[in-house]
């Protein structure tokens, strides 16, 4: 193994571990006296937050969770993901961030729901968990919207400056600016590469990890992963829409299955790559997210359909999934369109637990034997 090669299994190894273990540079972040911001949603302006000094680390799930204490306030027809999100927050385990404080958008209904659970638990004085606020930004047209969210963003740089103690310098926004284009210039070299060097399984893992790392870290190390030389997976060309995925259980399910996932519009995976903030200060964060950071709820059915389309073409994909996760079905209304712009086989899973795919329904619909048995 040469030099490269080593750089790159270095690197592909952090990658692993920032994702699996996602408190891993929360704790390293802590012992240094910098603290941890944990947040939810795809559209939280995290620039603000690393301006702040502080580590942003998104909040994820876990299937394998124990959710009972957080079922006991937030439970029924709400996304089982958020309900394992809120877990972590009340009882953090040994792999989970541990954030002094919690910052939570309004990328989807969830995450409302999910905010307005610990603002009622904060309010009667149930369970300890840090600090929470909220980061109401809008994706609808429109020069109000525009004018609503940097009011909203000017709003939360006050709270930070509160919350540590000073306010956040011009030149503090622009190095965290800096330091975040870095990390999505990386996200779009990896989209670029993932179906042909990748199983989908790994490249979301290196996608999660973003979320996870100080983000020139990330920029450095996801580069140093790409470097070094790769086999193509084997296996049917996928695409994925729908529900977003921040475990890679299903993925690998699939996967296991003879599939290989090339591509994804969620979030968390391709669907949340984003071009760089073109101007470090609070008017540009707030073209940028008024109109490029938007999560999975937030596109409108023209822009989720013509994503599909595109990313189909650009990967290769003979086939797509549209999966949609128990109590976060609205996807399904999309389907229909953005199987007609793919130009492939299409295939429809609904109510589907968190984590877990019906492999056989998939079998079902495209007509395609598994080539495996599901972990």
């Amino acid at each position: 193994m040469n030099a490269t090669d080593t750089a790159a299994h270095r690197a592909r190894a952090a990658l692993g571990a920032a994702s699996e273990d996602r408190g891993l540079h929360a704790r390293r972040s802590a012992a240094e006296g910098r603290p941890v911001v944990g947040y939810v949603g795809a559209d939280v302006p995290v620039e603000l937050i690393t301006a702040a000094g502080a580590l942003p680390v998104r909040l994820a799930g876990d299937p394998g969770r124990d959710t009972a204490l957080a079922r006991r306030y937030l439970d029924g027809a709400v996304d089982p993901q958020v309900v394992s999100v809120l877990a972590a927050i009340l009882a953090p385990g040994d792999r989970d961030p541990r954030p002094d404080l919690v910052v939570i958008s309004h990328d989807c209904d969830a995450s409302v729901q999910l905010f307005y659970t610990l603002r009622e638990l904060r309010r009667i004085g149930r369970e300890t968990f840090p600090p929470v606020h909220f980061v109401d930004i809008l994706h609808l047209p429109g020069d109000a919207t525009r004018a609503y969210n940097l009011g909203r963003l000017r709003r939360f740089a006050d709270q930070l400056a509160a919350w540590r103690g000073r306010a956040i310098s011009a030149a503090e926004l622009e190095q965290a600016v800096a330091d975040h284009n870095a990390a999505r210039a990386a996200r779009r070299q990896l989209a670029r590469h993932r179906a042909a060097r990748l199983p989908g399984a790994e490249a979301l893992r290196w996608y999660a990890a973003q979320t996870a790392m100080p983000p020139r870290l990330y920029a450095r190390t996801l580069a140093d992963a790409l470097s070094g030389g790769t086999a193509a997976p084997a296996g049917r060309p996928l695409f994925v829409s729908g529900s977003t995925h921040d475990v890679a259980d299903v993925y690998r399910a699939l996967e296991h299955n003879g599939w290989h996932v090339v591509g994804d519009s969620h979030d968390w995976g391709d669907g949340g790559n984003q071009p760089a903030v073109a101007v470090p200060t609070l008017s540009g964060l707030a073209d940028h997210y008024t109109r490029q950071a938007l999560s999975t709820a937030a596109r409108s059915a023209r822009r989720a359909t013509e994503l599909v389309r595109d990313r189909v073409r650009e990967t290769g994909a003979g086939y797509v999934l549209c999966y949609c996760r128990r109590h976060d079905d609205a996807h399904r209304l999309d389907q229909p369109a953005q199987a007609a712009a793919a130009g492939v086989p299409a295939a429809l899973l609904r109510d589907q637990p968190y984590g877990s795919v019906d492999l056989a329904d998939l079998e079902r619909q495209t007509g395609q034997r598994s080539a495996g048995v599901a972990p």
